[in-house]
This record gives structure tokens, sequence and C-alpha cells, in this order.
């Protein structure tokens, strides 16, 4: 027996003991020890965005334990694995359980030198940051560039901030106190624009991780300079945006999407790798909350409200 928050189409969100024999087809079945809570998680278990169309179901879009029976000759017994995007959480059931069983070309090994706990502090809002950091790299974006971070406070802008400040110079915006954004190493905070964006602003960005959307995203895309890249995550502002097409044709700006759920293997090792490489461990701590598989219900309004700063991992195993 093992507990799981599973959600009902009818019902809050409730914890319940089940066996292996519920858990769906996988190759690989691993002892969850800890996951963490994404706005798409607040989604879920607020019944919110239709997101989930099958019932019962365990939310949690990211898990990280180790490997307790495998069909698959890469991952053996006692592996520690971490797994995000595949739309777990979603489509198949995720890491609010002690236990998960998945496919074996979702798992990535925890790379030496992270702990499972460090992993999900990232989890997938920083997997993502460092997806939207090396798309931007690879583009070719300079060290000591001016980088905006937009919804910097939340988890995916938080990891971002922290990961560029050593070789950039990061501007967080954010709707909040900045003196946090500071301490994770922002140059600059800078307030949310207000009013319709120009087609063209001042050149000043030379590269950009928009983590909001939105019509947010077209004062961004108007302040890059000729051949930046904005990687855009999220539609946390919305899915529709009035953007100009002025800054990528005069300008030469790389609207760059970044998926994180179906991300190739060899970019998903490599941006782990990356993470347990360049995340400071200081500022990971500073920005993470820790809560119990069992706090999670009264948590969600909190993340869907913006009122969760940073990153949020959950305690799974007991």
């Amino acid at each position: 027996m093992f507990r799981a928050l599973l959600v009902s189409d009818n019902g809050p969100p409730a914890l319940h003991h089940l066996t292996e024999d519920d858990l769906p087809e996988g190759e690989v079945t691993v002892a969850v020890e800890w996951s963490s809570l994404n706005y798409k998680d607040g989604m879920v278990l607020a019944g919110r965005g239709g997101l989930v169309r099958r019932f019962p179901h365990v939310p949690g879009v990211d898990l990280a334990g180790r490997v307790t029976a495998s069909q698959d000759d890469r991952f053996a017994v006692g592996d520690r694995v971490i797994l995000t995007g595949w739309h777990v959480g979603e489509r198949h059931w995720g890491g609010y359980a002690e236990r998960a069983r998945v496919k074996a070309d979702w798992l990535v090994p925890c790379p030496k030198g992270l702990s499972l706990r460090d992993a999900m502090a990232l989890g997938t809002a920083g997997f993502t940051a460092m997806q939207a950091l090396v798309a931007l790299e690879d583009r070719g974006m300079e060290a000591g560039a001016e980088v905006l971070v937009t919804g910097a406070s939340g988890g995916v802008g938080s990891v971002a901030v922290a990961l560029l400040a050593d070789r950039y110079r990061v501007a967080a915006m954010t709707g909040r106190d900045g003196s946090y954004l500071r301490d994770l190493g922002a140059a600059e905070v800078v307030p949310r624009p207000s009013g319709d964006a120009r087609p063209l602003d001042s050149a000043r960005w030379g590269g950009a991780i928009d983590a909001v959307g939105g019509d947010g995203l077209a004062h961004v895309l108007a302040a890059m300079r000729p051949g930046a890249g904005v990687a855009a995550i999220g539609l946390a502002g919305g899915a529709s945006a009035h953007l100009s097409l002025i800054p990528l044709l005069l300008r030469g700006v790389a609207l760059l999407g970044i998926d994180s759920v179906t991300c190739p293997a060899p970019l998903r090792t490599r941006i782990w790798d990356r993470l347990a490489n360049e995340m400071p461990r200081d500022k990971l701590q500073a920005m993470t909350y820790e809560i119990d598989l069992t706090d999670l219900p009264g948590h969600a309004a909190k993340i869907l409200n913006g009122d969760v700063r940073g990153r949020t991992v959950v305690r799974v195993a007991r």
C-alpha cells in the first residue's frame, strides 16, 4: 500500500491508499521521494483548465525517486531518476503518489552531485528556465548581455535570474517587491509595462526569457536589440497577444518557443547536467519552500493567485 493524492471529477483532491496494481502501464516503477508544485499542478488541483479528462487522476508534473522495478536495461533497481514533461500529471499519473509507473523513455538519471530534493526544487520550472537559456546561447547570446526576465518572482523566473546572474546583467520584471530578486542576482528590477506596446521601442535587451506571455510579450519584443532572441515560456498572461511583426522583420528578433514537454533525450540530459553544475545551491535553497503531500490542496489556490514566490518542493515519501 502507498499514499496517493487523487483528484476526481466530482470532489476535492484527497489522499487515498493504493496498491501497485492500480498504477498505469509503464516499463519502470519508481518509489517517489520528491515532487514540486507548479502552476499547472495548481490548475489540476483546483479543477481548472480541462487539463485532466480521465479520472481518478494523480497530479504532479514532475517527480524524483528511486527505481523499484524495471523492464528496461537502461535502469536498474536503486537508480536515482528524474521525470519532467511528457504530460505526466495531466495525461498520465504524476508525482503526487509514493509510487509511479512510467515509460522508460521519459526518465533521466539524476546527475551525480544533485540530490533528489534539489532536483525537484529545480523541477519542471528549473528545467524550463535552463532550456530557455540554452536556446538563447545556442542562438549566440553573448556573455555580459543585458537580459530581461519577465514573471521573475515565479518558479521559472526565479531560477532563470539565479542562472543568468553570473554571466549576464539581469533585469527582473515583476509586480512585487524586488529585494528577493536582487538577492538572487538581479542587477535591476523593472516594473511591468502598462498600456499598448509600440511596434518598436528603444533597443535595450540582448536576450529575454518571457515567462508570462499575453500582451506583455509585445512590450518585450519591441525593446530587443537587433538579432536578439526571446525565449517564450508559458501562458500565464494568456495565449492571445497583439504582436507586431516589425521587431522580427526590421531587427531580426527571434521568438523562440520553449517546449519542455517532449524535449528530446540528448537535450534533456544536457539540460540536467548543466543544472547540476551551474545552479548555485545557496540561491536554490533561498528560493525554495518545502511542504508535505498532505499540504498540497491548500496551496493550489495560492499558486493560482500568484501568492507563491520561487519554488515549492513537495515531500512525497514519509
